[in-house]
């Protein structure tokens, strides 16, 4: 089995699958997390830390910030550019932001904070952020509440934010305090294809040798014609958005 690291750095070469199957984040949930650094004359300045292929910087945008985004893997920024223009993109991690002190409003991550090293990740976004800037934590965790999906999850096996989530919530460290918490359910239509490309975009997957995940795909095969996911219908599968938050002194 691979381990966390090999995991952590595996998007890459999957990164067009990783755009297409992965679900962009609900505006409700950024919104909310930037609350606490909104109101002002200027326009805030964001940055989303682990961007990959860019699914919350343009949540972000959309909102108005001014985003610089920020991962370790040069692929996965390069589709980021295809998708999001005029966004500067710079190679870096959680723990080595190649940003200035006290620089940005907003240090956000979606999808990646259970990667990091949650002391030396909280420092760092404590040096770049302004006193009173914020740091928030997303994640879309798939509801196995719903029978099918629990047995998606089965198939596919857990993810490490999904066996990070169920221990409680994340942990930060100083200069940050106790996480404020919310959550959002929805619901994403996908076809066959974009299922698939979803499962693909996985640490486990794309880390697992060829038998495995050969075996995989062939019991998700056959998940997918059990619930009429054929050709292009589209099946709905249900999300719990997980935002926190949590203000430098």
């Amino acid at each position: 089995m691979a381990s966390n690291e090999d995991m952590s750095l595996s998007f890459g070469s999957e990164a067009r699958t990783y755009e297409s199957g992965r679900p962009g984040y609900p505006i409700q949930a950024v919104d909310w997390m930037l609350q606490p650094v909104v109101g002002g004359e200027r326009s805030i300045r964001v940055a989303d830390v682990g961007a990959g292929t860019g699914k919350l910087t343009r949540a972000a945008v959309e909102l108005g910030a001014e985003v610089v985004a920020v991962d370790p893997d040069p692929k996965m920024l390069a589709v980021l550019r295809e998708h999001v223009h005029g966004v500067p993109t710079f190679v870096g991690s959680a723990e080595r932001l190649p940003l200035p002190d006290a620089s940005v409003d907003a240090v956000l991550l979606g999808q990646a904070w259970h990667w990091v090293d949650a002391a030396a990740g909280s420092a760092e976004a404590g040096r770049v952020l302004r006193a009173g800037g914020v740091l928030g934590l997303v994640w879309n965790i798939r509801d196995e509440a719903v029978p099918w999906v629990a047995r998606l999850t089965e198939i596919m096996h857990g993810s490490h934010a999904e066996q990070v989530l169920a221990e409680g919530d994340p942990l930060v460290a100083e200069p940050f305090g106790e996480l404020e918490a919310e959550q959002w359910r929805w619901t994403r239509p996908m076809n066959r294809e974009t299922l698939l490309a979803m499962a693909r975009s996985r640490s486990y997957l794309i880390t697992a040798a060829p038998d495995d995940r050969a075996a995989i795909e062939v019991r998700l095969e056959t998940l997918f014609d059990e619930i009429g996911a054929v050709g292009d219908r589209v099946v709905d599968l249900p999300y719990v958005t997980r935002a926190y938050r949590s203000v430098r002194p």
